[in-house]
C-alpha cells in the first residue's frame, strides 16, 4: 500500500500552477464519444481517475492521443460499441456512470456495472434513470448492471431534477443534445464545470442554452462534430495548495486561476482570517502568512459574537470537496465554528484522525463537527479515506510536530497531480513509499 511520510513544520512558499479541473476533464472525456470526429481536450491533469476514464473509452472503441507533458489528449470515437466492462474497473471511479448518457443517445443502448469511488456517503442514482427515463428510454437495474435501451431514439422532455446533481445535470445533458426536439432541464447543477462541459457540447454544435444557471434548455441537433476544448483551472485544488500555505505560516502564488470562480471561496477562507490578492489580468491569486508567524489568525465571528458555522451546498455555496480542507483550516485558527456537511453523511468521518492528532474537535452527529482552534497538531499514523479527507490530512501532517504516516496514500493521486512532489518543490518534507 501507498504511503506518505511528511514531516511537519515546514513552510509552503512558491509559486503553484493550478491544473485542469478533475470534475471538468471527466465528464469532458465522457462527451467526446457523442462524435465520430476527433476531440481534442486542453488542460487536462494528470491524475488517476482521468487514466482511468481513458481506460472506459478505449474499451468502448475510442482511439486515444494523449501528450501529458503537453496536457493534452485527443480522443475519436469513429466507431464505437456498448462493450460489457469489468465490474471491477467500474468499482474504482463513481464517474463511470456517465458513459450512460453519450452512449444511450448515440448507440440506443449501454450496460455498465454499478459504479464505485469514494466512501462519502449514499451517492443516489436515481436522478439519472428518472432523466433518461424521461427523454423515452426503457431501464433495467440491477446490482450487477444497470442496462438502458432507446432503439428509437431519444425525444426531448421537461424534466425537473429531484436534486441539484452534478453527475445526472451531465449525464442527462450528454443525452438530451441528440434527443429530438426540446428538452428542458430544471434544478440542474450549475457549477464551473457543468458550464464547462457545455461549452464543450456547444462547440460541438449542440444547441443548449442557459448554461450556468438551473435551468438548461437543449435543441437536440441529428449529430455533433469534432473540437478543442480547454479543461478550467481546479477551484478545489487550488483552495487545497492556497490551504497549505495558510496552515504552515507560509506563502504562495497561484497561476491558472479562474478568477470569477475563485471569488465563491473569498468570504469562507476570509472568515479563518485568509485575504488575497487578485491579478485579474495573469488569472493569478496571492496569499502571504508569513507577516503574521507570531500572531494567530482568529475567527471571524458573526454579528454579536456568535459562533459562526459553514454549510455546504449546490453552487453557488460552498463546495463540499473543499469541507475537509477547511476543517484542518479551522483547527490551526483562534476561535470555535460549527461544519454543517449537509450533502454527504460520511465525509466528516475522518476527523477521528485530526483527534487523535490533537485536535479540539466534537462530532455532533455525521453531518456536523464544531472544531476549536487553536491547536498544535502532533504526528501520528493515519488513514486517507477518500480523496478529500487524503488531502485534508497531508494538511494537518504538514502543521504537526514530527512525522506523519499517510496510509492508502494513492486514492490522493485520484484528484491531484503528483501532489507530494509539488509540495516538496514548494518546501515540504515527505517522501512516498510504496
Amino acid at each position: 500500500m501507498c504511503r506518505f511520510i511528511i514531516r511537519g513544520g515546514k513552510a509552503i512558499c512558491g509559486t503553484h500552477v493550478v491544473p485542469g479541473n478533475k470534475n471538468a476533464a471527466l465528464p469532458m472525456i465522457a462527451a467526446a464519444l457523442l462524435t465520430s470526429e476527433a476531440v481534442t481536450l486542453e488542460n487536462v491533469p494528470d491524475i488517476t481517475d482521468v487514466a482511468l476514464m481513458l481506460e472506459f473509452a478505449k474499451r468502448f472503441g475510442a482511439k486515444i492521443k494523449r501528450d501529458k507533458a503537453a496536457r493534452t489528449l485527443t480522443i475519436r470515437a469513429a466507431a464505437i460499441k456498448a462493450a460489457r466492462l469489468d465490474p471491477d474497473l467500474s468499482r474504482k471511479i463513481r464517474t463511470s456512470i456517465l458513459f450512460a448518457g453519450p452512449l444511450l443517445a448515440r448507440l440506443g443502448y449501454v450496460a455498465l456495472p454499478p459504479p464505485g469511488g469514494d466512501v462519502i456517503g449514499h451517492r443516489r442514482l436515481d436522478t439519472h434513470f428518472d432523466g433518461f427515463v424521461a427523454l423515452g428510454a426503457r431501464t433495467k437495474l440491477s446490482r450487477r448492471v444497470f442496462s438502458l435501451r432507446a432503439e428509437s431514439g431519444l425525444a426531448g422532455a421537461y424534466i425537473v431534477l429531484d436534486e441539484a446533481s452534478v453527475t445526472a445535470t451531465e449525464n442527462i445533458l450528454m443525452a438530451a443534445v441528440l434527443a429530438k426536439g426540446r428538452t428542458v432541464i430544471y434544478n440542474a447543477a450549475c457549477e464551473p464545470h457543468v458550464r464547462n462541459l457545455a461549452e464543450m457540447l456547444v462547440a460541438m454544435g449542440a444547441k443548449i442554452y442557459g448554461a450556468g444557471t438551473n435551468r438548461l434548455e437543449i435543441d437536440g441537433v441529428e449529430e455533433l462534430h469534432g473540437t478543442t476544448a480547454r479543461v478550467g483551472a481546479d477551484l478545489v485544488e487550488a483552495g487545497s495548495y492556497l490551504a497549505a500555505a495558510a496552515v504552515t505560516n507560509g506563502a504562495i502564488r497561484l497561476e491558472n486561476v479562474d478568477i470569477e470562480d475563485f471569488e465563491i471561496l473569498s468570504k469562507p477562507f476570509r472568515r479563518f482570517g485568509l485575504k488575497w490578492k487578485t491579478d485579474a489580468k495573469k488569472g493569478a491569486i496571492s496569499f502571504d502568512a508569513r507577516e503574521r508567524r507570531n500572531s494567530r489568525r482568529k475567527i471571524e465571528y458573526d454579528f454579536g459574537e456568535a459562533i459562526p458555522s459553514v454549510a455546504d451546498g449546490p453552487w453557488p455555496m460552498f463546495p463540499s470537496d473543499l469541507m475537509s480542507i477547511l476543517i484542518v483550516l479551522a483547527t490551526q485558527t483562534r476561535g470555535t465554528c460549527l461544519f454543517f456537511e449537509k450533502m454527504f453523511e460520511s465525509r466528516l468521518y475522518f476527523v477521528d484522525h485530526l483527534i487523535g492528532m490533537g485536535a479540539k474537535i466534537v462530532p455532533c452527529d455525521p453531518h456536523r463537527v464544531v472544531v476549536t482552534g487553536f491547536t498544535q497538531l502532533k504526528a501520528s499514523v493515519v488513514t486517507s479515506p477518500d480523496i478529500r479527507a487524503g488531502i485534508a490530512l497531508i494538511l494537518a501532517a504538514l502543521c504537526a510536530k514530527g512525522d506523519t504516516v499517510i496510509l492508502n496514500a494513492g486514492s490522493i493521486d485520484r484528484g491531484y497531480e503528483a501532489v507530494e512532489k509539488e509540495l516538496a518543490r514548494l518546501g515540504a518534507d515527505r517522501k512516498r513509499v510504496g
